[in-house]
């Protein structure tokens, strides 16, 4: 069977499926680059009664994208004779992507993305749980790995306790909360207990932390980084199979300047950058409301500007956000309809749809063969 034969099906004649290429061919799905034609991401076209049906495969995850999506197919498409109406079945498709190279893909996690920041302070954790939790909400299936062996954050923003358990002797079963798979050193030590180890240990910890947890079949495995460009960082780049890096800031000069020092360690090591997101942007008064830039005005933007890569979005410094976060229960799932939440579901929609434009990794999908000689 070949591929045309998989997209289109009973009652599409070729001048049809012409046409329908041709609308399709101007459409991209939001936050992507890549037009629907191209992406080959609608499928299975059937026609009966002026009724055309397909299934619409999304790359990345974006629930609360679909709505505004089958409206503008069905403003296309029905301009086509003899196609009045749309039946849409969404399905969720999430792909593995290239990383960076000389490193083996790991089978039970297709996409992992690191988000570190170069200062430490600047709310690298609260983001990077809330992205997770953004992914997992419109349908993802997310770990989030807290790489922060010293300073470890994860069990308080997730609101766990406990030990992780083990049903094999040989891996750990990530813990679990709002739907995500976490695994973090906070989960086997004490909370007040201090890591007093030096690089090497910390370093094999971490490699530990993420092949000896049994990760679930993710789509998306968040990295939480510790600030700098140290030990921690090197071993992602020459160990771990990264597709992406997110890089979180404040406006301030002093956190800019270590940006841009995660930003060519990054480079240096083929990871590439999806882009630049500014915390703390703006002080919010909990009293009057009042909005004010107190770390300065911008910083963030101009930083991705000047290294071209995308501006993911501004967060304010707000009590609410710390409050919830404190609390063990993040923005995404502590109010989903409030402002926050929704400027970071709008920043993972950013972050998916780059990786969904972003070749393939197809490692893993092609057995490995190996010669002998008998």
């Amino acid at each position: 069977m070949g591929l045309l034969d998989r997209l289109f099906g009973d009652g599409i004649s070729d001048d049809l499926q012409q046409q329908i290429n041709q609308k399709l061919a101007n459409i991209c799905l939001p936050f992507m680059k890549t037009n629907m034609a191209q992406a080959k991401c609608v499928q299975a076209f059937t026609l009966k009664k002026n009724i055309l049906s397909f299934n619409l495969h999304w790359p990345y995850p974006a629930k609360n994208l679909y709505a505004e999506t089958e409206q503008k197919l069905t403003q296309a498409l029905t301009e086509i004779e003899g196609i009045d109406q749309l039946n849409i079945q969404h399905r969720l498709d999430i792909k593995a992507h290239q990383t960076q190279p000389n490193v083996q893909a790991l089978t039970n996690i297709k996409n992992i993305i690191a988000v570190g920041s170069g200062k430490g302070g600047v709310g690298k954790s609260t983001t990077s749980t809330n992205l997770a939790l953004a992914l997992s909400e419109q349908g993802a299936r997310v770990g989030v790995l807290d790489a922060d062996i010293y300073g470890p954050s994860l069990p308080t923003l997730l609101g766990l306790k406990g030990k992780p358990t083990s049903e094999d002797g040989k891996s750990m079963q990530p813990m679990q909360a709002y739907g995500l798979q976490a695994m973090s050193i906070g989960f086997l030590i004490e909370e007040d207990t201090p890591m007093i180890w030096r690089g090497p240990i910390v370093t094999q910890t971490l490699t530990q932390l993420l092949k000896e947890t049994a990760w679930d079949n993710l789509d998306y495995l968040i990295i939480d980084l510790p600030p700098g460009t140290g030990d921690v960082q090197l071993t992602l780049a020459q160990q771990i199979p990264v597709t992406g890096a997110v890089i979180v800031t404040t406006p301030q000069d002093l956190a800019l300047i270590d940006a841009k020092k995660a930003y060519k360690m990054f480079e240096k090591v083929n990871i590439p950058v999806l882009g630049i997101i500014e915390n703390m942007s703006t002080h919010i008064c909990s009293n009057c409301g009042h909005e004010e830039a107190i770390f300065g005005e911008q910083g963030g933007q101009t930083l991705a500007e000047t290294y071209q890569i995308p501006f993911l979005g501004a967060m304010p410094l707000a009590m609410k956000i710390r409050q919830q976060a404190d609390q063990g229960k993040p923005s995404i799932v502590a109010e989903p309809d409030g402002p926050y939440a929704g400027k970071y579901r709008q920043i993972s929609f950013q972050v998916s749809a780059q990786l969904a434009d972003a070749k393939r990794n197809y490692s893993t999908v092609f057995p490995k063969i190996v010669i002998e000689n008998s």
